[in-house]
């Protein structure tokens, strides 16, 4: 199969929603998605973008997508998440996940960055076989912690 791993343009927008909105269907979560294609455009592509995503296309479409951000550890200093990792159904086992992960680590590796990191569910075993195969650590004594925003404005209001 012939395909092409390139940055995110504004033009792909549309199809990127639409993978994420599979991905949260696969994750078990099919109404969680809050962002929609505004949001992508000016978080994404605007005066201070947030994040740089790369896509995974094929024949003039995308068929996969990796998400990335920057962060910093008091550790290691200059870091950057792996937010999503996303291939079509019908394109899995196909080689575009290798390949859109291989450009994360070569945009890491460019971009001088100490490490990369993301979160895996436990369940998803062929991403963590996957994940574990390339020599990643998939640390499973730590835990993900989320406040998402009525927790956050519930709890700033019981500490007034």
């Amino acid at each position: 199969m012939t395909f092409i791993i390139r940055k995110a343009e504004k033009k792909d927008v549309p199809e990127i929603l639409l993978l994420i909105k599979e991905l949260a269907v696969y994750e078990k979560e099919p109404d969680a998605v809050e962002v929609n294609e505004k949001n992508l455009l000016e978080n994404g592509f605007g005066k201070h973008p947030l994040f740089t995503c790369f896509v995974a296309e094929v024949k003039g479409s995308i068929k996969g997508m990796a998400l990335v951000y920057f962060r910093y550890s008091t550790w290691k200093g200059k870091t950057i998440h792996l937010e999503d990792l996303i291939v079509k159904k019908d394109f899995r086992g196909s080689g575009l996940g290798s390949a859109l992960y291989k450009k994360v680590m070569e945009f890491a590796l460019a971009e001088g960055v100490k490490r990369v990191e993301w979160v895996v569910l436990d369940w998803n075993t062929p991403a963590v076989d996957f994940y574990k195969k390339t020599g990643a650590t998939v640390f499973t004594e730590w835990q993900t912690v989320q406040f998402e925003e009525q927790a956050i404005q519930k709890y700033l209001s019981n500490q007034e």
